[in-house]
């Protein structure tokens, strides 16, 4: 599977990481992030993800900034993408249940990169179940 991952100068650690695991367990992974600690701006990462994975149907995307909270938002103004923000196993299988969610949000600043390691994992086990949610995700 391609996986688009995508972070700001906060996240080059935690991003550095999940590349890692995700090359062990045989993705393809696209690294469209800073590899560096110089200062940029989160939406233009954020939009390059949501892009790629829209366009490449099938394709998931990880967006880390700080917070998460303002990659998850540019990511999110494109068309087709559906970044979900996660913090917890719950909400990270529920956003591919319900959602069916295609990009990953992370916030570098509030968890350790072994929980994100697990996050992202949980991300791409889980299956969306569609029926009564397409619907609903269709109307967005």
């Amino acid at each position: 599977m391609n996986i688009y991952i995508g972070n700001d100068h906060t996240a080059v650690e935690m991003k550095n990481k999940i590349i890692e695991f995700l090359k062990s367990v045989g993705n393809n992974v696209i690294n469209l992030g800073t590899d560096t600690s110089d200062s940029v701006d989160y939406p233009d990462f954020g939009k390059k993800v949501a892009q790629k994975v829209v366009e490449d149907k099938g394709s998931k995307g990880i967006v880390i900034c700080g917070s998460g909270i303002g990659i998850s938002i540019a990511a999110n103004k494109v068309n087709g993408a559906r970044a979900a923000l996660c913090y917890e196993l719950e909400s990270t299988m529920l956003a591919r249940q319900h959602n069916d969610a295609n990009i990953l949000a992370l916030g570098a600043r509030f968890i350790a990169n072994e929980k994100a390691i697990t996050l992202v994992k949980t991300f791409l086990e889980t299956q969306f179940e569609g029926g009564r949610h397409q619907h609903r995700i269709d109307k967005l």
